[in-house]
């Protein structure tokens, strides 16, 4: 993007080509699934009880992150004839971010509000560069 600076921590990438390519790699499926689950790790040891919940938690929250997702991604899909695991890694994220928030009394927010972020602004991390959390995020 022309006039923004993005910190050096950050690969922007310039197609979706390469960000379904690095949104798809098992190696960004195994940081998201190991940030969540020392996230989950975290509040079992803060708060066991509130702990067990979580899937409950999960799903009572999924229909409302499955509508808002498909409201949001709808026309980039169709824009740009998306895969379906792009919608699926969004659904995951905002999943995320929701269980993050909801124990965020508990454990505080980490790598999916971060993320959040840059949803938020317009692009989607798709990846990871590097040794966690030494290297770079990926966004699009």
């Amino acid at each position: 993007m022309t006039g923004i600076k993005y910190p050096e921590k950050i690969l922007m990438l310039s197609s979706w080509k390469e960000a379904i390519d690095y949104c798809s790699s098992i190696e960004w499926e195994n940081l998201r699934l190991e940030a969540r689950e020392r996230f989950r790790g975290m509040l079992m040891r803060k708060d066991k009880e509130r702990w067990r919940q979580w899937n409950q938690v999960v799903e009572s929250v999924k229909p409302t992150v499955a509508d808002l997702v498909e409201r949001k991604t709808g026309a980039v899909v169709d824009q740009f004839k998306l895969p379906q695991v792009f919608v699926s890694r969004v659904r995951w994220d905002v999943l995320s971010l929701l269980m993050e928030s909801e124990y965020s009394d508990v454990q505080p927010p980490g790598f999916f509000a971060s993320n959040a972020f840059w949803y938020v602004n317009g692009h989607f991390p798709c990846g990871w560069v590097g040794k966690f959390p030494e290297g770079r995020l990926v966004l699009y």
